[in-house]
């Protein structure tokens, strides 16, 4: 049995960035976390085909999104939108001295170096971060998973996004770095 039902294939998944907050609606939320600082705030959340983060500060909204190439999203105020292939890196400049820099590779590998990364994974996100492992197929296989570590400072947000498809021995990584200059 194949666990595409799950998750869509990762060469169907989409990186989009919003200047926007953009519905709950739009998405099938698995987990969510907020967090309050005094200069923002900071939603993550965790869906079936990856992530939704949301960071709102009195004058920016940034909103990063993994998602199927088929779901419908705006197109409204969006900043990027991006087959996620290989690796690829972007930087924008925003309104009020906000920096939002990214990087994502789609790393498929040995299926031993995958199963051990995966327990790796899931052993980090037990201890920090926005953990998400849903249900196998069967209770011999290996359920995908979703983890979100948000580093927060005063001066800037460092997230770090693991997204793994064991049917394609696939791991899905990001990092975002939001900073106010």
């Amino acid at each position: 049995m194949s666990v595409d039902y799950v998750r869509p294939r990762v060469r169907d998944l989409i990186f989009q960035l919003y200047a926007r907050p953009l519905h709950p609606e739009l998405f099938e939320i698995l987990a969510v976390r907020r967090i309050q600082r005094p200069d923002y705030r900071l939603t993550l959340q965790v869906t079936r085909t990856g992530h939704v983060i949301t960071w709102d500060s009195a004058d920016v909204c940034l909103t990063e999104v993994t998602a199927a190439c088929d779901q419908e999203l705006p197109e409204k105020r969006r900043l990027l939108n991006w087959r996620m292939r290989g690796e690829r890196s972007g930087r924008i400049d925003c309104a009020h001295g906000v920096c939002y820099q990214m990087s994502y590779q789609v790393e498929t590998i040995q299926p031993e170096v995958f199963l051990h990364t995966h327990d790796e994974l899931l052993a980090d996100g037990q201890k920090r971060g926005l953990l998400h492992n849903f249900q196998p197929n069967h209770r011999l296989s290996v359920a995908p998973l979703s983890l979100i570590a948000a580093e927060t400072r005063p001066d800037y947000l460092l997230l770090s996004t693991f997204h793994t498809f064991p049917a394609e021995n696939t791991v899905v990584k990001s990092q975002t770095l939001i900073e106010r200059k």
